[in-house]
């Protein structure tokens, strides 16, 4: 069985830091990408960063976060990070850790796998 597990989610004042971190375990065979989501009351999902893995590495962040926001992964761990400073109060949100994953049960494709989310507050 596939785990994404979320850590780091925590309140925190306008203009400090956080550092989430996400760990994916389980019967993995390869990844293809890691990346981070968040969701505020009332609205969509959206995209905060991702990376790709392979001979290079692909980052896209969202325009919102650009310059404040970074991520990063550690290969060995199969885990990803997400360094998050100059925080504000819009980036109050539940944050979502998601992988693309080819694993034993399923070894010929790549699917998403999603972790249970980790709130992230920021008071003004």
């Amino acid at each position: 069985q596939v785990q994404l597990v979320e850590s780091g989610g925590n309140l925190v004042q306008a203009g400090g830091s956080l550092r989430l971190s996400c760990a994916a375990s389980g019967s993995i065979l390869s990844i293809n990408y890691m990346g981070w989501y968040r969701q505020a009351p009332g609205e969509q999902r959206e995209l905060v960063a991702t990376l790709t893995t392979g001979e290079s590495t692909n980052y896209v962040y969202a325009e919102s976060v650009k310059g404040r926001f970074a991520i990063s992964r550690d290969t060995a761990k199969n885990t990803v990070y997400l360094q998050m400073n100059s925080l504000k109060p819009a980036d109050t949100a539940v944050y979502y850790c998601a992988a693309g994953l080819k694993t034993l049960l399923k070894p010929t494709a790549f699917q998403t796998y999603w972790g249970q989310g980790t709130q992230v507050t920021v008071s003004s």
